[in-house]
This record gives structure tokens, sequence and C-alpha cells, in this order.
């Protein structure tokens, strides 16, 4: 485990006034529901008064926050409107005009820094896609030569592209990268030194997603805007962003097919979600960073969960224990409970003797592995060495193995059941794992992801640090 430093200071839930009966029946549901948390910490008043971590997940291990990323990178943007540099008038044509397709609509040439914030440029789907499509080595020229379907302002369509435009922007008229930006002016005077990006072909960040930070990391940014943008003695974002960048400046919709509840139809700030009770950060999978100023409450989770299963439980559980203490004594049992999270590990046997040559099948979609993929299996330190083609994985039995064969880290666990050898390899950096499945007896062998990464479903990308994707601009 990664070492670190407290940000917040620490307290027990009855000291603070909160429930740990509340909290023990939220872990009791989370396990009841099979929602799949990698961590949870809740912050009251100023102190982490409940803080676990589901193994192979620890404190200090860096966690991939897919689209809660938009969040920091509105920060990013508030900065540089503190600074002068930026208003949410300014056109991104104005800004940008380089990268301005010389037959732009006029709906295009209109397009602001707030309707990139509120993601009302006019798209009537997540441009995402298609404008990679379009212009492989330009996303923000491929955006504004994407189709606009509505009039800029009126209607919200969650669109990743905005906020990659928006990273553009910062970087222009700020002269640094994003990363290098809110190292500076965020991470560094909080006291947090190990944000990781990853970045598309050029270096650069994708802004909609791939930022990595620790659990604590993601509760200290929420407690800074529960602070108005003030840490310390310091004011590391206007107040005046903060109010502006968490309240509701467009209605969202529910869109038909959808698994979104009822706290994604609460509305859209500046890259922030509204919610029944407070606004939140959110990324897929399952993490969150939720703020609740009228209980004076931050709860960070990362996971592999459906998105409205934890926010349900938070409501329904957590809430209802605020200034309702019984007994400081169910702090120790919460405190043991916290202390015994795990993730289930592999059943079966060692079987220390049988090694295994198979030949991947990757006829199922989004493989991790190509197809005709060379593994092996062979025992080593009472558990296995699996190799993968070019690279090898350790696997514990009963245990969490870690090793890091192309840079970032994989956690593992194994065993044989009967004529079959099973392996989870989990991306410890990120919600996703890797089921291996080898059978001895036809020496072929399956790799499925548990949730395929949305960059890449390539396993070997994302032991890569930083994980690099798509051409950009150069």
């Amino acid at each position: 485990m990664l070492s670190r430093r407290a940000l917040l200071p620490r307290s027990a839930p009855a000291a603070s006034g909160v429930s740990s009966r509340a909290v023990l029946a939220l872990l009791d549901q989370l396990e009841a529901h099979t929602v799949e948390c990698h961590s949870l910490m809740v912050v009251h008043k100023g102190h982490v008064i409940v803080e676990g971590w589901w193994a192979p997940f620890s404190a200090g291990r860096p966690h991939l926050l897919y689209s809660l990323t938009k969040s920091f990178v509105s920060v990013a943007v508030g900065i540089a409107v503190g600074d002068g540099l930026l208003s949410v008038e300014d056109r991104v044509v104005d800004v940008l005009p380089e990268h301005v397709p010389d037959d732009v609509s006029a709906q295009g040439r209109r397009i602001t820094v707030h309707h990139l914030l509120t993601m009302t440029s006019g798209h009537g789907t997540n441009s995402l896609e298609e404008a990679w499509r379009l212009e492989p080595d330009d996303l923000t020229r491929g955006f504004l030569r994407m189709p606009f379907t509505e009039p800029e302002g009126t209607r919200h369509v969650y669109d990743d592209a905005t906020t990659y435009v928006l990273a553009r922007m910062v970087e222009r008229v700020t002269g640094r990268g994003v990363p290098e930006l809110l190292d500076e002016r965020l991470f560094a005077p909080m006291g947090i030194g190990h944000a990781e990006w990853d970045r598309v072909g050029s270096g650069a960040s994708f802004g909609f997603h791939g930022l990595h930070l620790t659990t604590e990391a993601v509760a200290a940014f929420g407690e800074l805007l529960l602070r108005g943008g003030r840490w310390g003695d310091r004011q590391l974002v206007p107040r005046e962003w903060v109010e502006l960048a968490t309240r509701v400046h467009v209605a969202t919709q529910h869109v038909e097919g959808s698994v979104e509840g009822p706290d994604a139809w609460c509305g859209y700030g500046y890259q922030f979600w509204m919610s029944r009770h407070g606004y939140r950060g959110h990324g897929a999978f399952g993490q969150r960073c939720v703020v609740v100023p009228s209980h004076d409450l931050v709860v960070a989770v990362t996971g592999a969960t459906e998105p409205q299963a934890v926010l349900d439980l938070l409501w329904d559980h957590l809430l209802p224990g605020i200034d309702d203490v019984h007994s400081a004594e169910d702090d120790a049992l919460l405190a043991e409970r916290l202390q015994q999270l795990s993730l289930e590990p592999v059943r079966g046997a060692a079987a220390p003797e049988r090694s295994v040559t198979a030949r991947l099948d990757a006829s199922t979609e989004d493989p991790p592995l190509p197809d005709g993929t060379t593994v092996t299996i062979d025992p080593a330190d009472g558990g296995w060495l699996v190799g993968l083609g070019s690279y090898n994985v350790e696997v514990g039995h009963e245990e969490w193995r870690e090793s890091s064969p192309l840079g970032r880290p994989v956690v593992a666990t194994g065993a044989w059941q009967g004529q079959t050898f099973v392996a989870d390899l989990y991306v410890v950096t990120t919600p996703h794992r890797v089921r291996l499945v080898v059978d001895a007896g036809t020496r072929s062998a399956d790799a499925t992801w548990s949730t395929v990464p949305l960059t890449s479903p390539c396993l070997e990308m994302h032991l890569r640090s930083p994980l690099m994707t798509r051409p950009d601009v150069a």
C-alpha cells in the first residue's frame, strides 16, 4: 500500500453526532444488494467519521474516477475565470480559432463556456464517438462539425466532448496543462501529491475522464466545495465559482433505456449533478463525491456499482442516522466491521504440483486479451505465476498478490476448481477486473471483464501508466 498523510482530521461517529448503527445498516444493505463498493469515506462537520476499503483495494491507492474528473475540470475553469483569463461567455471559436472548421455553422460559432459547462451546446446525443470519427486528430474540430439539433442553451444532453473542449480552452488561456494547473493551484496546497491522469495520444488529459485519486483526496475535494473553495487559510477556488458551479443551471431528463434513477433527474450545474440531497460529482461504475450542505456532510465512494444503488442507500440509511446517536459502543462494532471489508476471493485448491499451458479463445465480445494468446499457469511461492502472452501476473491462493508487469499494479487471487483454474485479476487502480478461466483438460482459456472499461477492452493498455489512447492533435 502506498504511503500517505491524512488530509482531514478523524473523529468517532458518536462524537460527531452520527449513529454507527446507521452506517452498519448501510453496509448490510450494500452486501444484501450485492453492490460492489471499493471504498467508502464519510466526512461530517469536517472530520472523517467512517472509512473503509474492500480488499484488495486500499487507502493509499489512487482509483480511476471516470467522469467525476469533469468536476475537477469545472474547478480548473473556475480558477481561470477567477484569474480574469476566461469568462463563461467566451466562445470556443475565439479561444481556439485554429480548431474551427471552415464550414462551422452559425450555432457552432455561438457555443460558449457556459454551454460547454452545462452540456447544452445543442447536440442531440453524446458527440464523443462521432466527433472523433469525423476528426481523428482533432476532437475540438470534430465537436464543432457535429450537427446541432437543438438551439444552444435549451436542452441538457450528456456530452463528454464538451469537457474535452473546456480543458483545451483552460490550457490555452492559462498556458498550463489542466493536470499541471490543478497540481499547482489545488492539489499541492491541499496536500494531495499523488494525482494521476490518463491521456490522449498527444499527452493532453482527456478532461472528461482519466483522473486517479485516493478516496480521501476525493473526500477532501468535497470538503473544499462545502467550505466554499477555502482550504485552511487559503481561498483556492473563488467562492462565487463554487456557488455557481454547484447550483442548477438546466433540467435533466430521463433517457429511455437508462438505468439512472431519480437522482439523475434533479438538474445539472457546471459539470456537477444535483441530487435529491445536495449535489455530486459522478463517474461511471460507481465513483461518487456527494456533498450535502444541509447536513454538513461529504461522502466519497468508489466501486463498480449501478448508478443509483449507493445513493438510495445513503438517503435511506445514512441521513436518518445523523443526530441520532444510540451508543458510543456501536463505534467499536463499526470499526471492527470496516477493518474486515473484503471482496470475495476465488475459492478452491492450491494444487501446487499442477501446471498447464492453454490457448485463449477470444470469441466473446470485448475480450481483454487477443484471440490465441498463450496462457501459462505455473506454481510459484504458494501461488502462481500466470503468463499472458508476453508478460506475467502473480496470483495468490487465499490471499491477494500484487505485481506490476507493465507499470500499473494488478492484484490477483486464484484457485483450482477441479480441472479448471480460475483467477480474478484486479486492475486495482480502476473499477475493473478480469476473470480468467483455464480448462486443463481441453487446454483452452477464457478471459472476460467484470465491467468493460470505457476507453478500451485491451488489458495491456490498462496495465501501462499513464494509459494513452486515441489520436489527438500533435
